[in-house]
């Protein structure tokens, strides 16, 4: 778990590859599911990390490790055009817009992907500091979903604006 928090915090893509599989009893057809539940809950905050089972004796899945080690390479070096981000950030604000704090409402005016190395975001709003984290893990979770940043670390931010 500290090699985990290590990734994290350095803001680094993962991906798990569990060694072996040739040796594991596949009595039924779920093994590869039960597995990696077993594992991703064992890694219970990182839950977006993708997981694969390779065999180096019979050369199983070595490809496809190599081409998720590319795959995430390629989420964390993705940029997404300021409109389109907009456009996602607006529709997520209208589903589930930010709760008020103190009778304040927070409206968010728009949203950029900051020059990094990784996916980090910037949202433009009134009153940033209002803004909790259950709201930026939201914003973040739906980032992740709607543009595939599998097994990157995401940094979403509230500036004034």
């Amino acid at each position: 778990m500290n090699i985990f928090r290590l990734i994290k915090e350095n803001n680094k893509g993962l991906v798990v590859v569990v060694n072996k599989w040739d040796l594991v009893d596949k009595s039924d057809d779920n093994s590869t599911k039960k597995y990696e539940e077993y594992v991703k809950k064992g890694l219970e905050p990182f839950d977006d990390i993708p997981v694969i089972f390779t065999s180096t004796v019979t050369k199983q899945r070595v490809l496809k490790a190599m081409e998720s080690a590319v795959r995430v390479y390629e989420n964390r070096t993705r940029k997404i055009s300021t409109s389109q981000l907009n456009k996602c950030i607006q529709q997520y604000v209208e589903e589930t817009p930010p709760p008020s704090w103190k009778g304040k409402f927070i409206k968010v005016k728009y949203a950029t992907q900051l020059p990094t190395y990784y996916p980090t975001f910037a949202l433009f709003c009134n009153l940033p500091q209002y803004i909790r984290d259950p709201y930026k893990r939201y914003i973040e979770n739906r980032l992740r979903k709607d543009f595939d940043f599998c097994g990157v670390p995401i940094k979403v931010f509230f500036r004034k604006k």
